[in-house]
C-alpha cells in the first residue's frame, strides 16, 4: 500500500489474527410470494472474527466474538439490543455453540492455547465447562436427542461424520470426508449434514438411531453452508444471495433473495430461530471494509492489526504484473525498516473504486514531510489481501485525460471512426492483470463495428475518475442492450493516443 514497495506484515503469533473479519447479521424473516422482507440489525458489531451463530431460544442468540485477542462465546438479546459473555476462557477460545436440549447449558468447542480441541458443556449462567467427548478433536456438533450427539470429527486432513452416545460412551463413524454443516431437519427424526465424497456435494439425511443414509440434493457450486425453515425448505448462501430449495415441491434451486446492503458481501453460516421468525446469517468483511482496515491500521501503527488483512503468501508487483516479492515475512523485514527510518508516515485515500473483489486506491503518501501520489490495486479473497498492484506517478507533457475523455464521447456516440481515431495502432486490450484478449486497431475496428451498430441504447458514464500518469483509471455504469452493469478500464496513453486498456472485472 506505501510508497516502498516492500512495505510489510509481521508473521502473526496470534491464532486470532489469522482468521477474517466477519460479522453476525439478525432480521425478521417475513416471507411472503417469495419475496423477504426484513430489518437488518449488525449483531456482532466488532472488530475482528465473530461467527457460527445459533439461537438459544427465540430473543437469544449465541455466536461465537472476539475479545482480548481470543474468541468467547457472546449472548445476545434480541428485545435490548445488548451483548453479555457466556464464557471468559484464559487457556483458549470457544467455536460453534449450540443450546444443550432441555439443559441451561450451551455446548462449544474450545481450541487451547496448547492446540488441544475438544467440546465442552457450558451452564448458561455461570460459564462453569466441562469436557463433553474425550479424544475426539471435534470440528462441529448437533444434538439429535439428550444422549445423543452428532458431530464432525477432525481426521487427518479431513472431517469423518461420528454419532456418539454419551449415556454409553461409544463413538460410531457414520461417513467419512463431510462438511461443516449439520442441522435436524425439522418435523423428522433425521439430521442432515454434507457429505464431500465426490466432486459435487451433496445435503444428505441421516436417521442417528437407524443408520440409514440417503441424499437430498446436491449443494450449489462454492457454498457448503445451510439451513432448514420449518416448512422443510433447505437455504444456502452464494455470494450475497440467499437461495431455496425445497425437496418437496422443487427440482432446482431457486433465488429466494439477493441482499443490496453493501456490507453483505459473502454469507457463509446462518440459522433460524425455533419459531421461525428471525434468521441470522454471517457475512465475510466486504472488500473496502478489508482494504480501509488495513489503511487505518498503518496511520495507526498497529502492525499486528495491520498484517492481518494480509494472505501468508500474499502477491505484490507493480502494474500490470512484474512480481516485486511474494509473502509476508519477505515483507516483515522491508517493513521494519521503513517504519524505523520513517516515524509518522501516513497514507490518506483520495479517491476509491471497488469492483467485485477489487478495490482500487488513489492514495497520498506523506513521508517525512513530503507527499506524493500513488495508486494501489488490492485483491481479496476469503477475507484477506491476496495481491497488491501499484502503479506510480510517472511524468507526463500531455494530459491524459484528454484523449480517454474524447474516446468515451466517441463510444456514447457510436462514431466508431472517432472512436477508433483516439487509439494507436498497436494497441493492446487485456484482462487484469495482463492477459491479451485482442492487439491492434484492424482487431478492435471488428471487435466494435458491429458491436456499435447493434446497440441502440449503448452508454457509458463514469461513476468515478482516478489519473496518475500517463494512466487514466475509470470507473464505468454501462448500459447495453437494456443491461447495467459496472466495468472499470484503466487507459494507457503514449504520444497522444490510447496505447493500452486493461479491464478489471
Amino acid at each position: 500500500m506505501k510508497k516502498l514497495l516492500f512495505l510489510s506484515l509481521v508473521q502473526c503469533s496470534i491464532a486470532i489474527y489469522a482468521q477474517s473479519g466477519t460479522e453476525v447479521y439478525l432480521f425478521d424473516l417475513k416471507i411472503k410470494n417469495d419475496t423477504v422482507s426484513y430489518n437488518l440489525t449488525n449483531v456482532s458489531n466488532n472488530k475482528g472474527y465473530d461467527n457460527q451463530p445459533s439461537f438459544y431460544d427465540d430473543q437469544t442468540i449465541i455466536f461465537s466474538a472476539t475479545r482480548n485477542q481470543q474468541t468467547d462465546i457472546a449472548k445476545y438479546d434480541v428485545a435490548t439490543g445488548s451483548i453479555s459473555w457466556v464464557t471468559d476462557t484464559s487457556v483458549g477460545s470457544e467455536y460453534s455453540p449450540l443450546k444443550i436440549p432441555n439443559k441451561n447449558e450451551i455446548s462449544s468447542i474450545r481450541l487451547d492455547t496448547t492446540g488441544l480441541q475438544r467440546l465442552y458443556r457450558y451452564d448458561i449462567s455461570t460459564g462453569k465447562s466441562k469436557e463433553l467427548l474425550k479424544d475426539l478433536k471435534v470440528g462441529y456438533h448437533v444434538w439429535y436427542k439428550k444422549n445423543i450427539l452428532v458431530s464432525t470429527v477432525l481426521v487427518d486432513d479431513r472431517m469423518d461424520l461420528i454419532v456418539s452416545n454419551l449415556k454409553d460412551k461409544t463413538n460410531h463413524t457414520a461417513q467419512k470426508n463431510v462438511g461443516r454443516s449439520l442441522y435436524k431437519i425439522p418435523n423428522t427424526e433425521l439430521i442432515s449434514y454434507i457429505s464431500k465424497e465426490n466432486e459435487n456435494w451433496l445435503i444428505k439425511s441421516m436417521n442417528p438411531i437407524s443408520g440409514e443414509i440417503k441424499e437430498i440434493v446436491t449443494l450449489p457450486k462454492e457454498t457448503e453452508d445451510m439451513c432448514w425453515m420449518a416448512d422443510g425448505t433447505i437455504l444456502a448462501p452464494k455470494n450475497n444471495i440467499i437461495l431455496k430449495f425445497n425437496p418437496k415441491t422443487d427440482k432446482k434451486w431457486k433465488v429466494l433473495h439477493r441482499f443490496k446492503e453493501k456490507e453483505i458481501y459473502k454469507i457463509s453460516r446462518m440459522a433460524i430461530s425455533p419459531t421461525g421468525n428471525r434468521m441470522v446469517i454471517v457475512s465475510e468483511d466486504p472488500p473496502a471494509i478489508v482494504v480501509q482496515k488495513q489503511v487505518d491500521s498503518f496511520n495507526e501503527g498497529n502492525l499486528e492489526a495491520f498484517i492481518s488483512c494480509y494472505s501468508e503468501d500474499v502477491l505484490v508487483q507493480n502494474f500490470p504484473n512484474d512480481t516485486s516479492y511474494i509473502g509476508k515475512m519477505k515483507m516483515e523485514k522491508g517493513y521494519q525498516r521503513f517504519m524505523a527510518n520513517n516515524p509518522g508516515a501516513k497514507v490518506e485515500v483520495v479517491k476509491r473504486i471497488v469492483i467485485g473483489n477489487k478495490v482500487i486506491d488513489e492514495e497520498m503518501v506523506m513521508i517525512s514531510g513530503k507527499t506524493h501520489q500513488q495508486v494501489a490495486l488490492y485483491e481479496i479473497d476469503n477475507g484477506a489481501i491476496i495481491s497488491m498492484t501499484f502503479i506510480h506517478d510517472k511524468r507526463v507533457s500531455v494530459n491524459p485525460e484528454v484523449i480517454v475523455q474524447k474516446q468515451l464521447d466517441a463510444y456514447n456516440a457510436r462514431d466508431i471512426e472517432a472512436f477508433l481515431d483516439t487509439y494507436s495502432n498497436n494497441v493492446v486490450v487485456c484482462n487484469f492483470p495482463n492477459k491479451m484478449q485482442f492487439k491492434g486497431i484492424a482487431k478492435m475496428r471488428s471487435s466494435y463495428s458491429d458491436f456499435f451498430k447493434s446497440t441502440p441504447d449503448l452508454n457509458c458514464i463514469i461513476k468515478n475518475r482516478i489519473i496518475i500518469g500517463n494512466k487514466v483509471i475509470d470507473e464505468e455504469y454501462l448500459t447495453v442492450n437494456g443491461v447495467n452493469f459496472n466495468a472499470v478500464a484503466i487507459y494507457e496513453v503514449e504520444n497522444g493516443k490510447i496505447a493500452k486498456v486493461t479491464f478489471l472485472k
